[in-house]
């Protein structure tokens, strides 16, 4: 699924929304950051107002009864302006704290809402980097505009009003240039926006590439690879310097201006400073107030012209955030709806229409019944369809056309969550959680005691060399539980299926990837499994479903035989030059002449 483009302008709209869908839970917090960034602002309006009395009434005329009250106002003014500051700060990170918390919780919450076909198109360092990136970006956006405010803007606006109360005129000639230099840094915010993005891009390649390292390590090492991986690495990343290298020389150009115009400011508050005094004996305290006033000004003048910046920087991972949360659930979980209701676990296929997006379709009218509490094997070419029919049922995707029945119940209207409570899936590639053996099981049923765990693991033939682990069903596996070997690692998710206890059980080719003897005890376990249930199974190689209730061919995107081994056998069709082929290759390859070297399946060779 492709996720949707905001609109690249807007910035103000997107700023609303960030308000009202985050913001708004931390008003009481935002208002005592503004009160707090009020008395500092205060205390230093105050402080450069009391410069003119230092000067006039202290230096000039010597009133040693105002030293001892002003060094005192002057110690105080600190002390408040230190201590709100720190509550302002403390304040401000704590809420931004929460900001990412909250963010992240309602991306991954409706990252789970989101159906396969979403993550089928959508690279898992993309949704990594969105999950860190764009939440920090939330909180970048709002401490900015709330630092901003609460500091920058109710500082420079205590301070200009005692700019102005000293020197009017002077006041009023640096408000005339001032715009001039905002200006030309707001120049510099589009390039940043542009720019920001495709440094998402390339953060997004770095992650990527680390975690097909990660996941290909023993390819990389078999092969040799190291080297060129290193130089992808070195390439993803060197995109990625390029990119915030350009950030950072756009960033630095608003310095220069801000430098610029305070030297300039700065010169000119002196030059007037000292024209009055000299040739008008004009008392220096004003100008002295004037001129403190101004240059504590600037910095707060200097952040403000600049937050435009550094806030369109971080409105970029913004929109990414929302082009997430925007992004709408293909899938409707029919949450309200009708529970299913297992009895016999018949399903039905009533000719079903499916394509993945954007690729020709791949069932047009198919029609199948797998019987209830009977043994259904799908078998076929690679391609056929067979696994998309497993996707089906489970409502990984919806149907084009037609229906999916079970028990007489339409699984596109009843609620999602109660089809998913009737089946257990185990499928060739087997998923096991970074977490404790016994929580992987447990996770076929999350309520299930520790007793009902171990008795499943027996079952599925898994006990004896769980409990030779050290640390034995405590023992915690990674995503990829390297620790285990591929039988292993299956028996655990049968166990995890047996647990659940479902009425129907879906097996996707479960022992396709595994050794004769690991392939064995599979077996054994989910002959145990199977016992009593609507089960499902697909299977290249045929020596696993021989004897199954019922075999259905698929081809073409339609069932084209069906029936149990001996009867499809003695048809001598599809099914039969199947079998031949994985278990007469030879003698077959001779009576027909076909070349099947290079199409066997791995049982065969």
């Amino acid at each position: 699924m492709k996720l949707p483009r905001l609109p690249r302008d807007g910035s103000l709209a997107l700023i609303g929304r960030l308000f009202r869908e985050v913001g708004t839970d931390f008003t009481g917090s935002y208002i005592l950051a503004a009160v707090l960034g009020a008395l500092s602002a205060g205390s230093i309006a105050l402080t450069t107002w009391l410069v003119k009395d230092v000067i006039d009434q202290v230096f000039i005329a010597h009133r040693a009864d105002l030293l001892y009250l002003l060094t005192a106002v002057f110690v105080a003014a600190g002390i408040v302006r230190g201590l709100s500051l720190y509550g302002m700060t403390l304040t401000l990170g704590r809420v931004g704290n929460a900001v990412v918390a909250r963010v992240q919780r309602r991306m991954f919450d409706h990252l789970l809402d989101l159906g396969v076909d979403f993550y089928n198109h959508t690279p898992a360092s993309d949704l990594v980097t969105r999950m860190s990136h764009n939440a920090a970006a939330a909180r970048q956006v709002l401490d900015t505009i709330f630092t901003s405010t609460a500091r920058d803007l109710l500082t420079l606006i205590a301070l200009i009003v005692v700019m102005f109360l000293q020197s009017p005129l002077m006041s009023l000639a640096v408000l005339i240039v001032a715009p001039v230099v905002i200006y030309l840094v707001v120049e510099l915010v589009e390039r940043v926006r542009s720019v920001a993005r495709s440094q998402f891009t390339s953060l997004s390649m770095v992650i990527a590439d680390v975690q097909q390292t990660a996941r290909g390590i023993r390819i990389i090492k078999a092969f040799n690879l190291e080297a060129l991986t290193r130089r992808r690495m070195a390439s993803s990343i060197e995109l990625f310097r390029k990119r915030a290298d350009k950030i950072v020389r756009i960033r630095a150009r608003a310095s220069p201006l801000m430098e610029a115009f305070a030297g300039f400011a700065i010169g000119a508050a002196v030059l007037w400073m000292g024209y009055n005094t000299i040739y008008f004996g004009v008392h220096p305290g004003a100008l002295l107030s004037f001129l403190t006033a101004m240059l504590l000004a600037y910095d707060p003048a200097r952040r403000l012209a600049y937050t435009q910046v550094p806030l369109e920087a971080g409105l970029v991972g913004v929109r990414l955030m929302y082009e997430l949360l925007d992004t709408e659930p293909t899938m409707v979980a029919n949450v309200a709806g009708p529970h299913l209701i297992v009895t016999a676990g018949e399903i039905t296929f009533d000719k079903v229409a499916f394509a993945y997006r954007g690729e020709t379709p791949l069932f047009r009218a198919l029609d199948f019944t797998a019987a209830g509490r009977k043994t259904t094997a799908l078998v076929g070419p690679s391609g056929g369809g067979k696994s998309t029919m497993i996707a089906l049922i489970e409502r990984f995707f919806d149907v084009d056309g037609g229906s999916i029945l079970i028990d007489g119940q339409d699984i596109a209207k009843v609620s999602l969550s109660s089809l998913h409570d009737q089946i257990a899936l185990v499928t060739q590639d087997t998923v096991l959680f970074t977490d404790t053996i016994r929580e992987n099981i447990r996770f076929g049923r999350p309520e299930a005691s520790d007793e009902e765990v171990e008795q499943v693991a027996r079952e599925a033939m898994a006990h004896d060399f769980i409990s030779a682990l050290d640390e034995g069903y405590d023992t915690v596996l990674s995503d990829q539980a390297t620790l285990l070997s591929g039988g292993q690692r299956q028996r655990i998710a049968i166990a995890r299926a047996m647990l659940r206890n479902a009425p129907i059980l879906l097996l996707d080719e479960a022992t396709s990837s595994l050794d004769s003897e690991s392939e064995h005890h599979v077996q054994l376990a989910l002959d145990r499994l199977m016992r009593g249930r609507t089960t499902i199974v697909i299977a290249h190689r045929l020596s696993t479903v021989l004897g199954a209730d019922n075999i259905a061919v698929l081809a073409d995107g339609r069932i084209v035989e069906s029936g149990r081994h001996d009867a499809l056998l003695a048809l001598g069709t599809v099914y039969a030059r199947l079998y031949r082929l994985q278990f007469e290759p030879l003698a077959y390859r001779e009576r027909t002449g076909e070349d099947t070297s290079g199409s066997l399946p791995v049982a065969a060779k």
